[in-house]
C-alpha cells in the first residue's frame, strides 16, 4: 500500500501554517480543515490490521479530498 497524506498539521508544517491556513480557508482542501497525524494513523492502523488481505498495492489518499478532480 502507499499512503499519500495531504496537508497535515505537524511541527514540520508549522513554519508555513499561515500560508496553508489561507489555502485551506480558500477551498484548496474540500474537507476545509487541516489533516492531523491521527488521520494518517487511523489509516495505517487499519492497513496493519490485516483485514485487507485481498487488496494489494493500492494508493490511499488521506488528503481531505485535495486529490479529487474538480471542474
Amino acid at each position: 500500500f502507499e499512503v499519500r497524506p495531504g496537508i497535515i498539521r505537524t511541527d514540520m508544517t508549522s513554519g508555513v501554517a499561515a500560508k496553508y491556513e489561507a489555502l485551506i480557508e480558500g477551498g484548496l482542501v474540500p474537507a476545509r480543515r487541516w489533516g492531523e497525524a491521527s488521520d494518517i494513523g487511523a489509516v495505517v492502523a487499519a492497513l496493519a490490521s490485516g483485514k485487507f488481505g485481498f487488496s494489494t498495492g493500492s494508493i490511499i489518499n488521506v488528503d481531505g479530498a485535495l486529490s479529487i478532480p474538480r471542474l
